[in-house]
């Protein structure tokens, strides 16, 4: 595997950042998503914890701290996928927005695994 230069190379970071744009553009089109703040707001917060915690991870240079913030990027990412669960049930979402949004999010998950398990590899 070649060195990365920035946490913008990782592509599980550039798909998280997908994510984070999908989800707010979801839930500003969604009067109903405007009364339940809460849900909402938490899962804002969630997608957006999942690429912070890549970058800071990241930035920290150190292959044990980067392991540990890519797995609370991973937990971000189980935090979210159960939101989105919520949000369907609650029929806040379609279901083509329910598989839209759950395909991406395990699709970081699984980097994210992956990613985990290379560096574990290098320790």
């Amino acid at each position: 595997m070649a060195k990365l230069n920035s946490f913008e190379e990782i592509i599980a970071w550039q798909k998280a950042r997908e994510l984070n744009t999908e989800i707010y553009r979801v839930t500003n089109n969604n009067e109903i998503f405007a009364k339940d703040y809460g849900l909402r707001d938490q899962m804002r917060r969630s997608s957006v914890s999942i690429s912070s915690n890549i970058a800071e991870g990241f930035e920290r240079e150190t292959a044990k701290e980067f392991i540990r913030f890519l797995y609370i990027a991973k937990a971000s990412a189980g935090e979210f996928r159960s939101q989105l669960y919520l949000a369907s049930d609650l029929g806040y979402i379609s279901n083509e927005e329910f598989d839209n949004l759950s395909l991406k999010v395990s699709d970081i998950s699984k980097l994210l695994s992956g990613f985990i398990k290379y560096l574990l590899s290098t320790l």
